[in-house]
């Protein structure tokens, strides 16, 4: 569990919390004076009460000492307005996005005039354009976390993150891909050699009779899903005027997918931004969400 500094743009001083409601996770961000805490837990049932109390209560958070529960992703819209004397703030989850992303940044309240792309890596991947307090969907793609795991199911035997994680950095992805130097003996523009021609290509060549190893299969399967992501969020912040793109999302976690997308904006002079403590940031939006509103409840 961690303890870290207050951002500064953060001024309420009651304890808040907020829990983000994955199809994969639960994240949950607390707040108490000028300290936060975040966890993750798999999620594994939609929130309830009992639930929800249950969770807090890990990380040694009593629900009843709350002002204030925000809530946001999954079924978070099926909780009341009230537990007990905790005042529910139900945070959409594009607002969430956004503002976890200018959180992750530790944007000043007049930096966040300047629209930045928010690209939640998730289960599938989300993005945003936040400008100030304005944030509206762009774009996105159904690849992302939930992809790798159903691929890694097939060709790896393993839906666990963490060895799949493990495998891709011990592979090399050029191992199943097909490389410009194996299409066109050489670079094009400003990609190198190495550079993926054909994701997954070398294995559907004619001809081809060798035997991948899981920690190739590994990378080219990470790298498939870093490049897809990597490569749409740079066309949609272009498309949105948006010079800055932040990556957030639990597929961070993982250091090989955060080399491939650092990659890719090397390939195409594009900057990604990749937080740390990225997979918590959607709670973090909509607990700062909630910090901003009144306490006397008038909002809910």
């Amino acid at each position: 569990m961690l303890t870290f500094a207050m951002p500064r743009n953060s001024s309420a001083v009651q304890a808040l919390a907020a829990i983000d409601f994955g199809i994969s996770n639960t994240d949950i961000v607390t707040r108490s004076g000028s300290s936060y805490r975040r966890w993750t837990e798999p999620y594994t049932r939609d929130p309830d009460r009992e639930s929800i109390r249950e969770t807090l209560l890990r990380g040694d958070i009593n629900l009843d000492s709350l002002h204030t529960l925000a809530v946001t992703g999954g079924r978070h819209r099926t909780l009341p307005d009230k537990l007990g004397s905790t005042n529910i703030n139900k945070v959409n989850e594009v607002t969430a996005i956004g503002r976890g992303g200018q959180a992750a940044l530790n944007l000043a309240v007049h930096e966040r005039e300047q629209p930045i792309l928010v690209v939640s890596a998730g289960s599938g991947t989300a993005m945003i354009k936040a400008q100030g307090d304005r944030f509206v969907h762009v774009s996105g793609t159904g690849v992302g976390g939930g992809t790798m795991l159903g691929f890694a199911r097939l060709l790896l035997g393993t839906v666990d993150p963490v060895e799949i994680g493990r495998l891709a950095e011990e592979g090399d992805r050029n191992g199943a891909d097909l490389s410009l130097a194996d299409v066109i003996t050489g670079p094009i523009g400003a990609l190198p050699p190495d550079a993926t021609a054909v994701n997954f290509g070398r294995l559907g060549r004619g001809g081809y009779s060798g035997t991948p190893s899981r920690n190739d299969l590994a990378a080219a399967l990470i790298n498939l899903v870093a490049q897809t992501i990597a490569l749409i969020a740079a066309n949609a912040a272009r498309a949105n005027g948006c010079e800055r793109i932040v990556v957030v999302g639990h597929m961070l976690d993982l250091s090989y997918f955060r080399r491939i997308i650092a990659l890719v904006g090397e390939y195409y002079q594009t900057r990604f931004e990749l937080p740390e403590h990225a997979g918590t940031a959607t709670a973090l939006g909509a607990l700062e969400i909630a910090a901003e509103l009144p306490l006397d409840g008038s909002h809910v």
